[in-house]
């Protein structure tokens, strides 16, 4: 990189640590243009030379989350035992602790709806999702029992092209015989209620006062292994 190029980078850099922190402070709708150029002390109009807008800069600023979250759980997941169960559990308490310790970066990653122009765009809990268990189905470690679906649910073979893109897109090649319509059925059980229930438990949603929602979350957890024939 040249000098120029260089010092590009490091502002850009700066301006989003300015952005996540106005985020964490104060919610997503204080993350303007023109509060970060206060913070940074220049014009509104100079920030333009480096994001083409708010949501411009929004989209980087979920990346970084992203990225330093996935890095987050993949070191939990090396640190515990090789032991499918025992590294999908960590990472998924890993996930709601996080969640938890941070609402603002979660409902901006997680719970913001995407705009017209931007539905091609990969779901960023799928991006992270499929990032950590896509080495564990890569490796052979998720091979349920072929099972008979649900009948009420439709082919999901016809999405197995669509899940491989998205392993791809995520940096893990899945062979295809790993990506039987079962195993798709056992993913999709684990991603809906993770996600489900730490959403519903970081935006306080649950249909009643719930003092113990840690222990429902294990639960749920012990539930899923068991069902999916993991105990």
């Amino acid at each position: 990189m040249t000098r120029r190029e260089r010092l590009r980078a490091a502002t850009e850099q700066d301006i989003r640590q300015h952005a996540r922190a106005l985020l964490v402070d104060r919610g997503s709708d204080a993350v303007t243009l023109r509060a970060i150029a206060r913070e940074l002390g220049i014009t509104a109009p100079a920030l333009y030379r480096y994001y083409e807008s708010r949501e411009d800069l929004l989209r980087q600023l979920c990346d970084d989350i992203c990225t330093d979250l996935a890095a987050e759980l993949h070191r939990i997941s090396d640190e515990v035992g090789a032991e499918f169960v025992d590294k999908i559990f960590a990472v998924c308490r890993e996930f709601r602790r996080w969640a938890l310790a941070h609402p603002e970066e979660f409902a901006l990653v997680f719970a913001s709806p995407r705009a017209d122009a931007d539905q091609r765009r990969p779901d960023r809990f799928a991006d992270v999702f499929l990032g950590i268990v896509g080495p564990f189905l890569a490796e052979g470690a998720i091979l349920v029992e072929p099972a008979v679906l649900p009948v009420e649910l439709p082919d999901l073979s016809s999405h197995q092209e669509s899940l491989a893109a998205a392993f791809s897109t995520a940096g893990v090649e899945i062979p295809p015989e790993a990506l039987r319509p079962d195993v798709m059925h056992f993913l999709l059980r684990w991603w809906v209620r993770l996600y489900g229930h730490v959403a519903l438990e970081v935006f306080g949603r649950f249909p009643f006062d719930l003092k113990h929602a840690d222990r429902l979350f294990e639960a749920m957890l012990h539930e899923l292994t068991r069902e999916t024939g993991f105990a």
